[in-house]
């Protein structure tokens, strides 16, 4: 016997259950399913990933980090050097004007022997030279070895050349001019210096 639903669409007493599912809408199972984790519907985790992985917009943001602070790295080294070259360049100045102080002594020092000055007069312009060569090893400057050593022109300055006299072979220094002066291992002033002349010339 067929029961009749109520004009609200419910049925009845023993009416059939399937009759009532198939008026709700349908739903998919993407609606209904929620990762346990992240509380998000699984239709929108990226598929062939793990909640919690890298994606690859935090690796790229990763990547312009470390580059970033790489070139940081490389700018603080510049300014480091940039700096360390400015001090020295304005000590070697510096250690420039005391060395032309010092030949100046030198000359005077020279002139005043030959004209026969006392030698309390000469015994003074002595120790103020002396003076000054220790200020210039106590920061680092130092006479250039010259005279009898091959030609280089990293330190020395050729002015002339001679016949090698006896003792000096060929292409080694004869005379020093003017005394030069090195520093770290560079020339603060090169040697102004006489050679002996190559036997090939």
């Amino acid at each position: 016997m067929n029961v009749k639903t109520s004009d609200t669409g419910v049925p009845g007493p023993g009416g059939d259950p399937a009759d009532h599912d198939s008026d709700l809408p349908a739903m998919s199972s993407g609606d209904l399913a929620v990762d346990p984790d992240t509380e998000a519907p699984v239709s929108e985790l990226r598929e062939g990933t793990v909640p919690g992985e890298d994606s690859a917009a935090a690796q790229l943001y990763k990547d312009r980090w470390l580059r970033s602070e790489a070139e940081m790295q490389n700018f603080r080294r510049r300014a480091q050097r940039d700096v360390e070259e400015a001090r020295r360049f304005a000590e070697d100045r510096m250690l420039l004007v005391t060395i032309d102080h010092l030949d100046d002594f030198e000359r005077a020092l020279d002139a005043a022997r030959e004209a026969g000055a006392p030698l309390a007069w000469t015994e003074g312009v002595e120790l103020a030279a002396r003076g000054m060569r220790d200020h210039l090893a106590r920061h680092g400057a130092i006479e250039i070895a010259a005279v009898g050593e091959p030609f280089n022109p990293a330190v020395h300055e050729a002015m002339l050349e001679v016949d090698a006299p006896a003792g000096v072979l060929p292409g080694h220094v004869v005379q020093v001019a003017r005394t030069g002066y090195q520093r770290g291992g560079r020339a603060l002033r090169p040697a102004r210096v006489i050679v002996a002349r190559s036997t090939g010339d």
